[in-house]
């Protein structure tokens, strides 16, 4: 097989960060459209990750946020996305370095991006571009918003120090 000088996994990969990076620069420009809302998958220790120290070891592999009702002071960068949630009452600020995304999810249209991080992307020729698709729910899903909207009122969320674990067929239309 022949070797890939140009990197169009590493072009992929950054192309489609572009995306999601152009998509929180029109949300914090002009707030959420629709029902459109996000869940961000994200390694809670990668580089340039900015958590309280509570949260970081409540999640200390990986966390899921959900950007929807209540988050405020969003700011997109070339290299990162700061945002102010609330977990369990409490008012966080985090920073995420797009690098440290695992994956993005809007459930409101079905599109999702999944990414391999810094930490995880094979550093050979061959290494496969990012796929395209929904991210799996995790015990991590958090929240950002004391009161998920649900389609059915059959499901209770479980509370965990405060932050509110949802599955994410939770969000989706039935």
């Amino acid at each position: 097989m022949a070797t890939d000088h140009i990197r169009y996994d590493v072009l992929a990969r950054e192309a489609l960060r572009g995306v999601l990076r152009q998509v929180l620069t029109d949300v914090a420009q002009h707030g959420l459209p629709g029902e459109h809302h996000f869940f961000i998958t994200f390694l809670s220790k990668a580089d340039g990750v900015r958590l309280s120290t509570r949260l970081l070891a409540q999640y200390p592999e990986e966390m899921t946020v959900i950007l929807q009702h209540q988050f405020w002071d969003l700011v997109v960068t070339e290299d990162r996305f700061e945002v102010g949630l609330s977990f369990g009452g409490i008012p966080e600020r985090l920073v995420v370095p797009f690098s440290a995304i695992k994956s993005f999810f809007d459930p409101s249209v079905q599109f999702g991006l999944q990414f391999e991080t810094n930490e995880g992307a094979a550093e050979t020729a061959d290494a496969s571009a990012p796929e395209i698709a929904a991210p799996a729910a995790t015990p991590a899903m958090l929240a950002a918003t004391e009161s998920a909207p649900t389609d059915s009122g059959d499901e209770e969320p479980v509370k965990s120090e405060g932050a509110e674990v949802v599955r994410l067929d939770r969000f989706r239309k039935k």
